[in-house]
């Protein structure tokens, strides 16, 4: 495959990953909200903060295949800046919540949608990496093989809700939801450094960031 094609390719994954997040977001934050449950809300209201940082990919990746390597523009830096602050922010909603649903005794009517929700994300994001890292290798390109490892931190996210929600469903334990929620806390507090960081012009892998 020609490097035109490959850079196509890399484009047309990004656009995936966008559309892929606004529908999961959407449908995970409606099915949280209507069973009251923390971790699936969380999940999906990730997904849709994800998606401000998916177009900033878009629009780098869009550049990039014509221009060759060049810094982030404006527009990234600014994305990737409200994607950081929307993290931090989900990060606190998603620790008080926990918190409070542990005191109050809270639990989630049915977590059934956790599970069907998490299983179709991590086959989406076990693909989705394979791909991005295939091309990513190909064209020697940084900032895709980069993307490729956000994509790694979402399906451990998916994980942590298969998890807290198939424990759920089977031994209807309340706290283990406020555990998934707290779970991805951590992760989106990592992912927001990661967008800051990625905004001071630092590149970031798996579990560090360096200029």
């Amino acid at each position: 495959m020609n490097t035109a094609s490959l850079w196509n390719r890399a484009w047309w994954l990004a656009v995936a990953t966008v559309a892929y997040n606004v529908l999961e977001g959407y449908i995970s934050m409606w099915f949280g909200l209507e069973d009251e449950a923390v971790t699936l809300f969380g999940f999906g209201a990730d997904s849709m903060i994800e998606v401000v940082s998916a177009i900033g990919i878009v629009h780098y990746i869009g550049r990039l295949r014509k221009h060759g390597a060049a810094d982030r523009d404006q527009f990234e830096r600014t994305a990737l800046r409200i994607t950081g602050s929307a993290f931090y922010a989900l990060v606190v909603v998603l620790v008080a919540t926990a918190v409070l649903s542990v005191v109050y005794g809270h639990a989630p009517e049915n977590t059934l949608p956790g599970v069907v929700i998490s299983v179709i994300s991590i086959s989406f994001m076990w693909a989705l990496i394979r791909a991005k890292t295939t091309v990513g290798t190909a064209l020697s390109s940084a900032p895709i093989i980069a993307d490729a490892n956000c994509s790694r931190v979402c399906l451990r996210m998916s994980v942590i809700l298969l998890a807290s929600s198939a424990i759920y469903y089977v031994t209807g334990i309340g706290y283990v939801d406020a555990l998934g929620a707290l779970g991805l806390a951590w992760y989106s507090w990592q992912e927001g450094r990661e967008c800051f960081a990625k905004a001071r012009g630092q590149q970031c892998g798996d579990a560090s960031c360096h200029t």
